[in-house]
Formats: structure tokens, sequence, C-alpha cells
């Protein structure tokens, strides 16, 4: 899409915010909140707000990060689950869009398939797809503001599974879980090992004949409170806010704690890990064989499993895991490389999601295409070369949400910053062409590995950085100067 295809009486906006997710509510609320004088919309592809919290319907869907730091830092958590299921978390997101007059701004519906931007009349050009209706509308804003996360939410991933087609069973993808499955009896297969198996096991495992695990590589899988008490406590001590607050800081310190501890001393978590499962696991259980991963602790995210849900269904013999490789499909269930067979009614394909950055945007600057792959990410929220755009993504080794209020205030603080200067543009270009660069996402998931040739990079030093630690994203974000020598402000029609 040209630029040209923007009418000369398309509705304009100061921002155009992308996703109605966690991400998109929060950025709606720092901006009407921060900025009250600046029109913005929420755009949402589908028919209601939450993202992956609306979307995602398998049994047990839940955080596997605390609520008390995956909340709003503007909106107390309220509710004593700590570790908190799906309808839940829902019901906060939504709470918080109407406390704070977001959702007459959001607009259901709105696909957004295509940005240009034009240094001519310093705007983008959005095309817009009304995906109820089919119909084509361009919108164009000074900024837009991309908040999809970096998933593909109409499709998960499934590996190629040889004889797939012979299984007379039925196959499910826990991004798209049927309504009507029931599992109520029957032998089920969870192929898959992360955050959504460890949660798909011990729900279905509660009315099934018996679940299985299998796994081709173990993950490190740790028991944590459902209910935090200490959280508990102080909020009925100083008050939903004030109790919201420390514990907030409590269970920030206590990440970080916990990750830096992993880092420095790989070994000695890996044996309190293992002690750890050990207890929660029957006498003589296998740990090595199924809970003792080849890689480090948070090489890989840990998966968190609450009140040890995962392990009680091991001990009462309703779950079991099995650690090995398929080699095809058979019409009852599958055959593994060892020469066992897993019959199975119903299989779970537990095996991961597709990136995808930006909700596969296409973006163009003065006609010219953006390759992700040639940008690097400017303070984890801008791309190199790319005028007036900004992301949210958030931590991988944390709470996502903490990084997203960072970033939304840094956002609020920057289009002030050019308000007050007399800028309508900016652009961030690193001032070393030559700087060295690595992936934007320095992890070793396999779902960022796939995709990781498709992603923007990362420099070798700030604010070419992609930080991951929230007490050093607090002095860069929060308090430090938005006025960068590698961020190019101008005016309109002015060459940046």
């Amino acid at each position: 899409m040209s630029p040209s295809a923007a009418s000369a009486d398309a509705e304009h906006l100061d921002v155009l915010v992308v996703g109605a997710g966690i991400s998109g509510i929060g950025a709606a609320r720092y901006l009407k909140t921060e900025l009250p004088a600046k029109s913005f919309a929420v755009l949402e592809a589908r028919a209601a707000s939450g993202g992956t919290w609306d979307l995602f319907r398998y049994p047990g869907i839940r955080s596997d990060s605390d609520l008390h730091t995956f909340g709003y830092e503007f909106k107390p958590w309220r509710d004593e689950q700590s570790i908190a299921d799906a309808p839940r978390i829902l019901a906060y997101l939504r709470q918080a869009a109407a406390e704070n007059g977001i959702d007459p701004h959001i607009r259901y519906h709105h696909k957004v398939l295509g940005a240009s931007w034009s240094t001519a009349t310093a705007r983008w050009s959005v095309e817009v797809e009304r995906t109820d209706t089919g119909e084509r509308t361009v919108l164009t804003c000074g900024w837009l503001f991309s908040a999809g996360g970096y998933y593909r939410y109409d499709q998960g991933h499934t590996p190629e599974f040889a004889g797939r087609e012979r299984y007379t069973g039925t196959v499910v993808h826990p991004q798209h879980w049927p309504a009507d499955l029931d599992h109520a009896g029957k032998r089920v297969l969870v192929i898959g090992s992360g955050a959504t198996a460890v949660t798909v096991v011990p729900a279905m495992a509660a009315t099934a004949g018996h679940v299985t695990m299998l796994q081709r590589t173990p993950t490190y899988v740790m028991p944590v409170s459902r209910k935090d008490p200490v959280a508990n406590a102080l909020k009925r001590l100083f008050g939903p806010r004030r109790g919201y607050a420390l514990t907030r800081r409590k269970n920030i310190a206590q990440q970080r704690l916990v990750w830096s501890f992993c880092r420095r001393h790989p070994q000695a978590a890996r044996r309190i890990i293992r002690w750890v499962n050990t207890r929660r696991l029957p006498a003589g259980y296998p740990v090595d064989e199924h809970f003792n991963p080849p890689y480090d602790p948070w090489d890989q995210r840990l998966c968190a499993v609450p009140d040890g849900d995962l392990f009680a269904a091991i001990r009462a013999g309703r779950a079991s895991v099995v650690t090995d490789r398929i080699e095809t499909f058979t019409e009852t269930g599958v055959r593994l490389e060892s020469g066992r067979e897993l019959e199975a009614d119903v299989i779970v394909t537990a095996t991961g999601l597709n990136v995808q950055a930006f909700g596969g945007l296409e973006l163009t600057v003065d006609g010219r295409e953006v390759r992700l792959a040639d940008t690097l990410a400017y303070k984890g929220m801008m791309l190199s070369g790319v005028p007036n755009f900004a992301f949210a993504i958030g931590y991988t080794n944390s709470s996502w949400t903490l990084k997203i209020g960072l970033l939304c205030e840094h956002f609020c603080r920057l289009l002030a910053h050019l308000d007050a200067h007399g800028h309508d543009v900016c652009r961030p270009e690193p001032a070393d062409p030559a700087m060295p660069t690595r992936p934007f996402l320095d992890f070793g998931a396999g779902y960022v590995r796939r995709a990781v040739d498709s992603l923007p990079r990362q420099g070798d030093r700030m604010p070419w950085l992609t930080s991951m630690d929230y007490r050093g994203d607090v002095a860069l974000l929060r308090t430090g100067s938005v006025a960068d020598p590698e961020l190019h402000c101008s005016r309109a029609g002015a060459v940046v």
C-alpha cells in the first residue's frame, strides 16, 4: 500500500495501538492518563479484548507468573490467587479497561494489514480490514504502537509427524481447543513438556482415565504456591493498594534473585530443583530421566506448577511422564523410537507457538519495505530507520507486564518531549553501522530459535541492547532522559 492510498478525508489519530490484550490495554491507559489531549484508538482483529486470556481455552489455562507483577502497576490485584486462572485474569483486564475509560477507544474486528510511512506528511497510512464484513479502510496516524506480542494468534506450531493421517482418534492443539471435547475417562497423550503441557496434564488428569506427558527433552519444573500468604497478609494489614505495592516490590526482588542465582550458580540451582522435584515425586521415581534437562536453569524458562499439581497427579497415578521420541503415529496412538507403543483416545499437541513479530504487520517507509531482520531494536521498543513506530515486548525471564509498563511510560514521555520541542518525527539510527549484533530474543526456547532469522536484532551496547533486567530498565525507561544522540527528531517536512 502506498501513502497515496490514504484518501484526503481518512480519519486521523495521534496514535494507533494495535492489539487489545494486556499490552494494548496498558498502552491505552498510559496514553489516556499521561497524554489526555492525544487522540488514539485501539484496533483489535478479534471480537473481544483480552488477547491470550480470551483466545486460549484449554483446560487449566493460567498464568505462570504471579499476578502481583504480571498485573498492572496502576491496578492492584485483589484476588487471593497469586498464580491465577485465565477467567480471573480476563476479568481483571476488562475491569482495568472499563475503570480507565478504554472501552470506547477499542475497535473490534479491525485487522491491520499494513502501514506505510510518508516523510512528506509525517504520518502513517494504515490499511485495515473489517474481519466481520471484509470491508477495507485506511486510517492515518502520527504514531503506530504495536501491542500484539510476538506469536501468531491464528495458528499454533505442530511439527510434521510421520503417520499422522493413520491415527483414528482426536488430535487437538491447545491454541484451538474445541469447546465440545469430552476427555472424561479416556486415555490422553499430551505431546510436549513446556508451560502449556504442564498445565494441561494435571487439569485433564482430574477426569481422564489416564494422561501421559510425552517429551523429547525434560524441562525444569518447580512447584509454586497458588496463593501467596505474605501477599494476602500485606493486603489485609495495609489495604489492597499499599499491600499490592509492597508485594510487587517483594516479588520483583524475588524474581531477580532466583534468576541471578540460576545464572551465576547453575549447578547449585540444578541440584536444588532436583531435590525439590524428588520430594514431590513417588519414592524411587526416575527423576533424572524425566526432570533433569541437558541445559542449565533459565537457558529456557522454568515451568511453574501451582501447588505442585503435576507432581500430585503423578503421585496419584492419574498421570505419567515418558521421555522418548515419536517414530510414527499409529491407528491407535504413537510408536516411539524405543519400540514402545502408547495408545490414546485423545492426543494433545502441546508443541508450542509460532512466533510472528508485530502480528505479521507489513511496514514500508517512503515506499521501501522494512525487513525486520535488517533492523536493530532501540531500547527494546523502536526499530532503526523506522520513524514514529513503537512496540511492546515484555520480559522472557520475568513477568511480561513489568517491562510493558516501563515501555508505555517511556513512550508517553517521548511524545511529550517531542511536543515540548516542536517535533513531529523521531527515528532511531545507530551511530556505528558496524556495531556487532545478536538476536533480539537471546533465548533458547524452540519457538524463538525457529523464528530468529525473521526478527529484529539487538546491538552490543545501549541504547541498542534489549534489556531483560527490570532494575536497569527502571533507570533507562522511567528515569532516564528520552533525548538521545542516536534518536533523531525533527519537524514535519524536514529531513530526519
